[in-house]
């Protein structure tokens, strides 16, 4: 008899049922030089812009800020700056990723980081029924209400995308 594969359960997805927000997990196959949002939105079969991406960056005021953008846009520093109190915001080094929020890169979720951070969500994401983030490591999504999500992450929305 066939053991039945067991749930992966990651922090992300933890906070997520302990706050009974209703979530749908899609597993994919990854590599290590295809880990972005559009690479996961290709092996999805999913629209680029419904796939979004966790970038971490450091506030000169608030240290980390998180920003959850569509796969297929840009994030504008500058406006992101002006969004969460600071005058200058740079990206978080790579290198520091795992170390302040738990995460590696392409399994970067905006839930379950080490900390609560300041979390800026894409305004375009405040009209849509649902929005696919990570779940907390490669090859792992979830989709949720972005509402829900705003209010797990404590996030606000905001324009953010670079024109």
């Amino acid at each position: 008899m066939a053991k039945k594969k067991k749930a992966v359960k990651t922090n992300a997805i933890r906070q997520v049922e302990r706050a009974k927000i209703a979530y749908t997990l899609q597993e994919y196959p990854w590599k290590e030089d295809h880990v972005g949002a559009s690479d996961v939105a290709t092996n999805l079969g999913m629209d680029r812009h419904l796939v979004y991406k966790t970038i971490v960056t450091v506030g000169k005021n608030t240290g980390p800020v998180v920003a959850v953008l569509p796969g297929d846009c840009e994030l504008d520093l500058k406006k992101l700056a002006k969004a969460s109190g600071n005058k200058k915001i740079e990206l978080l080094h790579l290198k520091d990723l795992e170390e302040t929020t738990g995460y590696i890169r392409g399994g970067c979720s905006p839930v379950g980081m080490k900390k609560l951070f300041p979390t800026i969500i894409a305004k375009d994401a405040e009209s849509l029924d649902t929005i696919t983030v990570s779940a907390g490591r490669r090859g792992l999504q979830m989709e949720l209400n972005p509402q829900q999500l705003a209010q797990l992450v404590h996030a606000q929305f905001a324009d953010i995308i670079a024109e």
